[in-house]
């Protein structure tokens, strides 16, 4: 078989696949895309449009709340011209991929026509049948979300759930104690959604954090209220720019009396603290029912984030995954040059393993790489090859199909130069893409109604 009629095959037998998501935004009641603005202005195809020269980098106004028509209109409108410099791009045939096979446009959107597309799918805005209809062709049969997206819990029947909560390791443009401030925003709370990406302007919290003791409090606060049997994992950020080194009490209770006058050293023993603190209490109270997922490799920017990722924080974070052992951590990484470094942490860790393609991986040149190495490095129970980080079921489709094109020609590859057979290929992906993450993860598959 050449490798054209080997890349169909394989096109055709992963295209009926069943598989899992192990990562999204999605909200409970709310599955699918509001209007245009959901599909054409998703955050990664913002990124575009602003490189472009459109004006606005910013996302839309963000969950709990929702962009009004305003917003949409002028957002929509504003992106159109730069629109003809994008179209080559991934993002873009992620765009096409929604709207030509889920809304039936096959021509370009301009200024004359946008209205039109933003009508039909504003039509089926609130259909929850679509959005079940898009799920099964998508042939998707589980999702996790964010639990403080449930809303009403009317679609628990599909979404599983991650405790996104409080971001101690992860770094906000122009500020040096981020830590601290997520650990008081949860203290005395319940879980509710993270603070954006991008930091900015701070709402005041209940309570302060003034001395060693409030931190302990707070934590097992924290912990104590992870909602271990609603949720399959709890998902934070690891910033590069942390030294995450443990710091001693000492050296914590000096930091906190100069957080007024805090700089980066100061940042980095509150969060080298807080993290491991946090991990300690986890790994005593809940980390036999949930899993630590943290994402890796994008670092903040003012509106989004760029790809960087040091060794000296691959070293710490394999040194922090070595001394909590009973701690099942997985990785979604933004980095594809530090990927080798991470298989090789997944040959010699065994409560470590990656997950799918995030961020700044999600192009199909470096997933194809990153698809790849871990075919040759990882056995299929240390990697999970799915996550859409999706906001809406039309964008987990389009990456859905993204993804199953690209891992068609990468095992392809791997057929034609003799390395495994057709059927081993067509059982690699089935095992990554759905059997890993009921093995690593804990997602129960149902078939979606």
């Amino acid at each position: 078989m050449d490798l054209t009629r080997c890349i169909e095959t394989l096109d055709r037998a992963l295209a009926e696949l069943p598989i899992l998501d192990a990562h999204t935004h999605l909200v409970g009641g709310q599955l699918g895309a509001k209007g245009l603005h959901d599909v054409l202005l998703y955050h990664m195809a913002v990124s575009d449009l602003y490189a472009a020269g459109c004006p606005s980098g910013a996302r839309l106004t963000q969950y709990p709340g929702w962009p009004d028509l305003a917003e949409t209109r002028r957002r929509i409108s504003e992106a159109i011209p730069y629109l003809p410099h994008v179209r080559h791009t991934s993002i873009s045939w992620g765009i096409r991929i929604v709207l030509q096979e889920l809304y039936g446009w096959t021509g370009e959107v301009t200024e004359a026509n946008w209205e039109t597309l933003d009508a039909r799918i504003r039509e089926r805005a609130d259909d929850r049948a679509w959005h079940r209809e898009i799920i099964r062709r998508a042939h998707v049969e589980r999702i996790c979300t964010e639990i403080a997206r449930r809303e009403t819990g009317c679609d628990d029947d599909v979404l599983q759930y991650a405790l996104e909560w409080a971001f101690f390791t992860r770094c906000q443009w122009g500020e040096y104690d981020t830590a601290l401030y997520e650990l008081e925003k949860c203290w005395g709370r319940l879980p509710e959604s993270p603070t954006p990406i991008g930091g900015g302007q701070r709402p005041a919290t209940e309570r302060v954090i003034r001395t060693l003791e409030d931190v302990h409090a707070a934590v097992d606060w924290y912990v104590s209220h992870i909602p271990a049997q609603r949720i399959i994992s709890t998902a934070t950020h690891i910033s590069t720019d942390l030294d995450l080194a443990p710091p001693s009490e000492d050296e914590m209770a000096r930091a906190l009396s100069r957080r007024a006058q805090a700089g980066a050293a100061e940042r980095d023993i509150y969060a080298g603290y807080i993290n491991e603190l946090f991990l300690t209490r986890f790994e005593q109270t809940a980390a036999d029912r949930v899993v630590f997922q943290f994402s890796f490799g994008a670092e903040p920017l003012p509106y989004e984030t760029a790809s960087r990722l040091e060794q000296r924080t691959i070293k710490q974070v394999a040194e922090m995954i070595g001394r909590h052992p009973r701690v099942r951590f997985q990785c979604f990484l933004a980095s594809g040059h530090a990927n080798q470094a991470m298989c090789t942490l997944c040959r010699e860790l065994p409560n470590l393993a990656l997950v799918g393609y995030w961020w700044h991986n999600f192009f199909p040149a470096i997933i194809r790489r990153v698809m790849h190495e871990r075919l040759d490095m990882l056995p299929t129970n240390r990697q999970i090859g799915f996550f859409s980080d999706a906001y809406c079921v039309e964008w987990m489709y389009a990456k859905a199909k993204m993804i199953k094109h690209v891992l068609a020609k990468v095992l392809a590859d791997k057929v034609q130069a003799g390395q495994f057979s057709l059927d081993t290929a067509i059982d690699f992906a089935e095992r990554t893409l759905h059997g890993s993450a009921r093995e690593l993860l804990g997602m129960a598959p149902t078939h979606v109604k």
